[in-house]
């Protein structure tokens, strides 16, 4: 299986129709040929349980079709949310940007 991966960049707050928005991008780029997603939230101030639930469905869906799905550059509102409803146990999360590449395309590419 070729290794294509997308980083998308969320910023401001992520809700219900937001993560709608985001569910339809990641839909879009699988198309494209788009197999491992980086959900960079460094802009994010805000996430509620809909933009949560929103990100599982996201998850769910990659999960589906042999696709993966990370997170990255989360701040505390938002880590506070991943542990309290123990999603930090489902979501591989990474530092930043930086880490994602070092520990995962630079194992992937490894494999390939």
């Amino acid at each position: 299986m070729n290794t294509n991966f997308q980083i998308i960049e969320l910023s401001g707050i992520l809700d219900g129709i937001r993560g709608n928005q985001l569910r339809r991008e990641i839909s879009e780029l699988i198309v494209d040929g788009n197999n491992i997603f980086l959900l960079d939230m460094n802009a994010v101030t805000f996430m509620d349980s809909s933009g949560l639930g929103s990100l599982v469905s996201a998850m769910q869906m990659l999960r589906s079709i042999n696709s993966q799905l990370f997170i990255c550059s989360m701040n505390d509102q938002v880590k506070m949310l991943f542990e309290l409803t123990k999603m930090d146990r489902i979501f591989q999360t990474f530092i930043d940007q930086d880490d994602f590449k070092r520990q995962i395309l630079t194992a992937t590419r490894a494999i390939s």
